[in-house]
């Protein structure tokens, strides 16, 4: 137990303290309001996409394929984010629907979960698959769902051709769903990958999660979380509990074990993704939500992580 829960801090507990250096650097003028939209701007159009096309890029799907796994990733994917949104109604401000539905849903599989997996098996080949079946339906259901309750949008009260029009066009130019696209196709066509090339889409890629964290940090306010509480306690909730307690069983059941189930866990109860964080920022929301969402499923995370591992564990399914 005293093991998986030192495994589960040094995945998760660097990931929060680089979001309280970015707290700190804004609180002592070294980061302000404009230098962290900037960042935040950076991460999302170039950083973020770089780094999911080299994570998919050089995987070989052809060879690990398992229809059936990626189609359960893709349908707890979906049921997770409609209940999240049945639940989002709870939300007093209809502009926070779209931050409570995201945060609920979005796991940082590509970061914590690459980190787990190869700490536990050494092999992240379910994880390359647990991100085909989920992590596209996150990216083109988030750009919708914050699309369509961005604080400009909210008070129409109703759908129309103008922000249907415009919720397409984000999705189609939405950088990060462009970013997994190019890099399924880049891996399905054997695309080469001069060294140069490589090596350049790579270090971008690097800067995505520190400067990410570091932007969203900085962009944190303590009064605001207080404002947000409730959602953002069943944020936490939903992220660390329920989804793992809804659909763990189905996994087992379906005959899901070892590195299948632990990427299944990493998938439904790791922490919220920062580029939840820097999507609603940069989709006119205030991200106060997104913000407190991934600060507080990280900490916390690294606990409810280590609870699951043990369970699973325990019971010999991993």
């Amino acid at each position: 137990m005293l093991a998986n829960l030192l495994f589960s801090l040094n995945a998760t507990l660097p990931i929060f303290i680089m979001m309280v250096i970015g707290y700190f650097l804004k609180k002592i003028k070294m980061l302000d309001e404009h230098s962290t939209g900037v960042i935040n701007k950076l991460v999302f159009r170039v950083f973020l996409p770089a780094l999911l096309f080299v994570d998919l890029a050089d995987q070989d799907f052809v060879s690990i394929w398992d229809s059936s796994f990626v189609f359960f990733c893709a349908v707890s994917t979906v049921v997770s984010i409609l209940v999240s949104f049945g639940l989002s109604f709870l939300c007093k401000d209809g502009a926070d629907r779209g931050e409570f539905v995201q945060a609920s849903y979005r796991s940082a599989a590509a970061t914590l979960g690459i980190a787990f997996m190869t700490n536990i098996y050494d092999n992240v080949a379910m994880v390359a698959l647990m991100i085909i079946g989920s992590v596209p339906i996150y990216n083109i259901v988030a750009v919708v769902i914050l699309s369509l309750t961005s604080p400009e949008n909210s008070g129409e009260g109703k759908l129309n051709a103008k922000l249907l029009k415009k919720t397409f066009r984000n999705v189609m130019t939405n950088p990060i769903i462009l970013g997994i696209l190019v890099g399924l196709v880049w891996s399905l066509l054997k695309i080469p990958q001069p060294v140069i090339f490589v090596k350049s889409v790579t270090y971008l890629g690097q800067c995505a999660s520190p400067l990410a964290l570091i932007g969203l940090g900085a962009s944190f306010e303590l009064s605001d979380l207080k404002e947000k509480l409730l959602p953002i306690i069943a944020v936490n909730f939903n992220k660390l509990f329920l989804w793992c307690m809804a659909f763990l069983p189905v996994a087992v059941w379906m005959g899901y074990r070892n590195d299948k189930l632990v990427a299944t866990l990493i998938m439904l109860g790791s922490a919220t993704t920062s580029s939840s964080f820097i999507m609603a920022k940069n989709m006119g929301h205030k991200g106060v939500i997104s913000a407190s969402a991934v600060m507080t499923t990280t900490l916390l995370g690294s606990f409810s992580m280590t609870f699951w591992l043990f369970v699973l564990k325990s019971l010999g399914y991993i």
